[in-house]
């Protein structure tokens, strides 16, 4: 810091009480030596008298910011005073002045009238006593006079409120900008969270699945004893790697601050579907996949969200509906969406509505992509869970939830909000 900056600095941090004491005492002083030194015939010298009205005058220009308007009326009467007496008029002008100023940067247009008026008619006075003034010339002075201290006192409150209102907007976007960096949080830990569930969710089932059964025919028979093991084997690397890339996404090292990755392994998509049913099938669930129309690549969020929503719901026919048969549907027929079914011939949820953090959390990200999401016990028994996804375009991140998008269950029959109906299955043989 420049000394030029360390002395404004002190300047700035010195009470406005010590510097208005000290612009009057300088006031006080200045007059005082021109009195003595300033004399013209038909006055009265400037004696002791002069300097007690003169203090009076200027003094209580120490508190012109704490009673502007009691300062301003207490200088012009002190004032008036002096020159009725018949000392020299020019001398104790600076204090009505000052004062008329304070009032109008601090005071309403309104309140500043008084003060305006009793300024002019000092002012006045000082030009007729004196003798050389026309009356209109008097009076031209003294209007001009207090218009210029009223000018600039106005501009400086219209400055002191600009300043103010641009504090209050910075606090305003600091708070917003803090609300959004917590909500930023909050998001990032749900969609962690998320992850999480999914992860650990669907490879702990299988591996408890496939220990279960292993540890049932460990006696018996061998060689499915070796195929859970190699299946809890091949499930658990796979959600060690997965945990690996989201910590690895999570971690900011020294030499990539900006968090943007070292290029490990993509997230999951549909195009790793054959794993995900191989490991289902091998944990005991007969599971079909039919594929309607040509696929084609999706974006990469709206790939790794239909790989979940799959994930999830053949893990829930793994956890709840063990022995049931699944069927996987992907119905690429229209250009700009892709529809996914999961329906199995389980017992299907009690009371028909689905719910539950695993149902909650595919709606969510079916709701992040602009897509709807149904899952719900079927009319004819089972359990089916339906997806809609606009993938014809690579959306953009959104942290609202899209139009029309299912907040919760709905009832069985009752489909997705966009169109009013569930959408039915496609037709195929058995």
């Amino acid at each position: 810091m420049s000394h030029r900056e360390r002395l404004r600095q002190r300047l700035h941090d010195v009470p406005a009480t010590v510097v208005d004491a000290a612009v009057a005492t300088a006031i006080v002083t200045v007059t005082a030596w021109m009195g003595r030194d300033y004399q013209l015939p038909g006055f009265r010298e400037f004696d002791a008298a002069a300097l007690v009205l003169t203090c009076l005058a200027n003094i209580p220009l120490a508190a012109r910011r704490r009673a502007p308007m009691a300062v301003l009326l207490t200088c012009c009467a002190a004032v008036a005073w002096f020159l009725n007496l018949g000392y020299v008029p020019s001398l104790n002008l600076f204090g009505p002045l000052l004062a008329m100023y304070t009032v109008a940067a601090t005071r309403p247009t309104r309140n500043a009238v008084p003060g305006a008026a009793a300024t002019a008619t000092v002012i006045f006075y000082s030009g007729m006593v004196i003798e050389v003034y026309t009356p209109w010339t008097a009076l031209a002075q003294a209007l001009v006079a207090t218009l210029v201290a009223w000018l600039f006192g106005a501009g400086a409150r219209r400055l002191a409120d600009r300043n103010h209102r641009l504090l209050a907007l910075a606090e305003e976007l600091r708070r917003e900008r803090e609300a959004r960096a917590r909500s930023a949080v909050v998001a990032e830990r749900i969609r962690i969270a998320r992850e999480l569930h999914d992860v650990v969710a669907h490879h702990m089932s299988v591996i408890s699945v496939q220990a279960g059964l292993a540890r049932y025919v460990l006696a018996t028979d061998p060689p499915t004893v070796g195929a859970a093991l190699d299946t809890i084997a091949d499930s658990s690397h796979e959600a060690l790697e997965e945990m690996r890339r989201m910590l690895a996404l999570l971690r900011v090292s020294d030499t990539d601050p900006r968090g943007e990755g070292d290029g490990r392994d993509p997230a999951p998509g549909l195009g790793r579907l054959d794993e995900l049913v191989e490991r289902i099938r091998a944990a005991g669930v007969q599971v079909t996949v039919v594929v309607v129309g040509s696929p084609r690549p999706l974006p990469p969020g709206a790939d790794l969200c239909a790989y979940r929503v799959v994930q999830e719901s053949l893990t829930n026919v793994l956890k709840h509906a063990r022995g049931a048969r699944a069927s996987v549907t992907l119905d690429y027929g229209q250009s700009e969406r892709l529809t996914i079914w999961v329906a199995d011939d389980g017992p299907g949820a009690p009371g028909g509505p689905a719910h539950g953090h695993g149902l909650a959390g595919m709606r969510e990200r079916a709701r992040l992509y602009g897509g709807s999401l149904y899952a719900g016990t079927a009319p004819g028994g089972g359990f089916t869970v339906t997806l809609s996804l606009p993938v014809g375009v690579v959306l953009p991140d959104r942290h609202e939830p899209a139009v029309g998008a299912a907040d919760t269950g709905v009832e069985p029959g009752a489909g997705p909000l966009v169109t009013g109906r569930r959408p039915s299955p496609p037709v195929r043989a058995a």
